[in-house]
């Protein structure tokens, strides 16, 4: 199985990696991805290398999408090439989990709009507006969608995860 990564400079540290790692240990190929090719570096200066630039990635070729948060959202949300990945992950029920600002990128690609979502505080009103059912809990899993407000919600964002990917 094989999982992809958007994200850009100034992503959560923890929110990628963590979710990067677990899903190593559990046997997925992972792929990274973002606006330009070569390192990517976190808020808290982790760097991690990029496999792919958002518009090389083959979106059949995945079977879960993650979004995690940080400031790299912002970026993110303003690339044409995620949004459509984002939009096809939803067309093809695949699962997506977003973390903190990660919901983002869902928020701009229209997808929000009647579903059960958590984000990080800041966000919050912006995903009201966008339509969708706000709550204010570690874990919100409405079908295919997983999401989460903050680093400290990490096991059980990757606890949903996991119970979508193994149905």
């Amino acid at each position: 199985m094989k999982a992809l990564i958007i994200s850009a400079d100034n992503f959560e540290d923890s929110e990628l990696l963590v979710p990067y790692y677990r899903l190593k240990e559990e046997g997925f190929e992972v792929d990274i991805a973002s606006i330009k090719k070569d390192k990517i570096k976190g808020k808290h200066g982790y760097e991690v290398n990029v496999d792919k630039t958002l518009q090389e990635v083959s979106h059949g070729n995945y079977d879960i999408l993650i979004l995690p948060g940080g400031k790299a959202p912002e970026a993110i949300r303003k690339e044409k090439a995620a949004l459509e990945i984002a939009k096809y992950f939803f067309q093809k029920n695949k699962p997506v989990s977003a973390i903190c600002h990660g919901p983002q990128t869902l928020i701009t690609a229209g997808l929000l709009k009647g579903r059960h979502a958590t984000c990080y505080k800041s966000v919050a009103q912006e995903m009201k507006d966008a339509g969708a059912m706000y709550e204010d809990k570690e874990v919100v899993v409405d079908g295919n969608l997983v999401t989460s407000r903050q680093p400290a919600d990490l096991p059980a964002f990757l606890r949903e995860t996991m119970k979508l990917l193994k149905r």
